[in-house]
């Protein structure tokens, strides 16, 4: 590269970098704020142990953020090379917009590279050791689930209160079971109780003394029943409370999102091979899964083919011949980031219908926007 490629492409990379990073720094604040927060308010993971699950979300995130930061960073360059009259001086010397464009495109290659790395190695292996720490982590201290103070949503069908806690005793304890409609079916207060883990089924075990229990009638739920029963829960009436939907016992490996490419295309490749004696149903839940598993493989490689699309994009867009055209096309790149995001998504949703073969038209986003990026460059040459 001479010193013309080289000035655009540091400033170019620097500008991608710093955009590629505050994206993916809104993105783990999001991640920890939805998995995490509430298990390092409670307590159950400490701070070393919070530090190293979310360096395990950087590659996780850095996949989604590597588009938008390439495409942020090249409008911004650019747009900044336009408004110092640089672009303008470029273009007055005899140097044509693709020439402009060559280092953009080497740098949006290498982040193209990058990107293939991280979908296709380090984000499913950071992906799975994520979910598996914090897996790990939260059941060495699965008693913190019981919060006092607090009223405990995290079991299905069920609400807790606790009044106070001190270690396993329990103190003014309150409990509502609800039926499908959210409606409360049974109320239990205990003044005092004990709290327990039993790990051979994963589950809380709740020990009540003197409690009080309200039950509803199913066909009645407004109505409590009347004298309410009142005594001593022994064990046979403890509360079991199940944690395998907050924390499972080992990561579902069935999930593509978390699977390499190579077993992926194993299961692509098994789930196209008719079983024998199979039913239509079954056929057709076979036909549906070898759709997701081509789809998840597709999606790998489109996301390392939108960097090059969006940094493509970005260059005709950031080239601004006039001030007015400095919103207009930012709003226009912005267009186009959320249709091409709309198109991908909507042809996710089509894995019911492998006829349609979705893991082919899923490249058809990308290859919109190459064809767009096309015109774009052949209308700003043409000024």
């Amino acid at each position: 590269m001479n010193l013309l490629d080289r000035y655009i492409f540091k400033s170019a990379l620097f500008t991608c970098l710093g955009a590629v990073g505050l994206l993916a720094f809104v993105l783990i604040l999001g991640n920890a704020m939805r998995d995490l927060l509430g298990y390092a308010i409670s307590g159950q993971i400490d701070v070393l142990t919070l530090v190293r699950l979310l360096a395990l979300l950087v590659p996780f995130v850095v996949c989604f953020a590597l588009p938008m930061g390439m495409l942020a960073g090249v409008l911004l360059t650019l747009g900044r090379m336009s408004a110092d009259s640089e672009i303008t001086a470029m273009r007055a010397a005899g140097i044509s917009l693709a020439r402009v464009a060559r280092p953009l495109i080497i740098l949006a290659l290498l982040g193209g590279a990058l990107a293939l790395y991280i979908n296709l190695v380090a984000m499913p292996a950071t992906r799975n050791r994520y979910k598996q720490e914090l897996i790990e982590a939260v059941r060495a201290n699965p008693l913190n689930f019981i919060v006092p103070r607090t009223f405990i949503r995290d079991f299905p069908g069920f609400v807790l209160y606790i009044g106070e806690r001190q270690g396993t005793e329990l103190h003014d304890f309150w409990f509502w079971q609800l039926d499908d409609q959210q409606r409360v079916v049974k109320q239990i207060h205990a003044a005092n109780g004990s709290l327990d883990y039993e790990a051979a089924t994963n589950s809380l075990i709740l020990q009540l003394g003197e409690a009080q229990a309200d039950i509803r009638s199913e066909k009645a739920p407004e109505r409590f029943t009347s004298p309410p029963i009142v005594g001593t829960f022994g064990a046979t009436d403890a509360l079991r409370l199940s944690l395998d939907r907050l924390m499972p016992r080992t990561v579902a490996r069935t999930k593509y999102d978390y699977m390499a490419i190579s077993a992926l295309e194993q299961v692509r490749d098994k789930l196209a091979r008719p079983v024998e004696g199979e039913t239509p149903d079954a056929r057709a839940e076979r036909e549906r899964q070898h759709t997701k598993a081509g789809l998840a493989i597709s999606d790998r490689y489109n996301n390392t083919l939108v960097v090059l699309t969006f940094a493509l994009i970005g260059v005709p867009l950031g080239i601004k011949v006039s001030r007015r055209e400095t919103s207009a096309n930012l709003g226009v790149a912005v267009a186009i980031a959320l249709s091409y995001y709309f198109l991908s998504t909507s042809v996710s949703w089509l894995d019911r219908r492998p006829d349609l073969h979705p893991e082919l038209l899923s490249y058809v986003p990308n290859l919109i926007g190459l064809a767009l990026a096309g015109w774009l460059f052949w209308r700003s040459d043409r000024r």
